[in-house]
């Protein structure tokens, strides 16, 4: 797949974001830091340190759901609620650019995950750029997978993607992790 890119902008004050050149601006307010983030298109295989593999995916608003028939994911975690798959599957709730409200509810559905794909199963996780919420998630599966914690983000960086984990909110969520 040829990759396709596109700019978000997100007001750092007001939380909202919008994609550059296509959407009218979510915030005027010339005071106000906007910050550009280049999103492409995710669907790649991933292998933790232990040798699991996960697929990473971002939501391709063209087709979200399209996949080999016969290879699809058995389940699916997607950190946004753009996701509604016709697989089984589990949303994590998790504001963008943001981390989970309850770590210890992002740390058992990422466990499950690992559970499922560690038995075998297809699985993958998401969010709609692929990069801060699908990274953070990487990353702690890395943790989880037996990654030092304070090495995970470059970890997932080097073996995923450069712009994966956007915040220092979400690098301090991955350093504090102990599996």
């Amino acid at each position: 797949m040829a990759l396709q890119t596109r700019v978000v902008v997100l007001c750092g004050t007001c939380g909202v974001h919008w994609d550059d050149g296509t959407d009218p601006a979510g915030c005027v307010d010339a005071g106000h830091e906007h910050q550009r983030f280049d999103v492409h298109v995710h669907r790649e295989a991933v292998t933790l340190p232990d040798g699991t593999e996960v697929i990473a995916v971002s939501f391709d608003p063209d087709d979200p759901y399209a996949r080999d028939r016969d290879r699809g994911p058995a389940f699916g975690l997607y950190l946004d609620s753009r996701w509604q798959p016709p697989w089984p599957h589990q949303h994590l709730d998790w504001p963008d650019f943001g981390v989970p409200d309850d770590p210890a509810v992002f740390v058992a559905a990422l466990r499950g995950l690992l559970d499922r794909a560690r038995r075998g199963d297809g699985v993958e996780v998401g969010c709609l750029g692929g990069h801060g919420r699908t990274g953070t998630a990487l990353a702690a599966l890395a943790v989880l997978a037996g990654h030092p914690p304070d090495d995970a983000v470059a970890w997932v960086r080097s073996h995923y993607c450069s712009h994966a984990v956007e915040t220092p909110e979400q690098e301090r969520l991955v350093a504090a992790l102990r599996p």
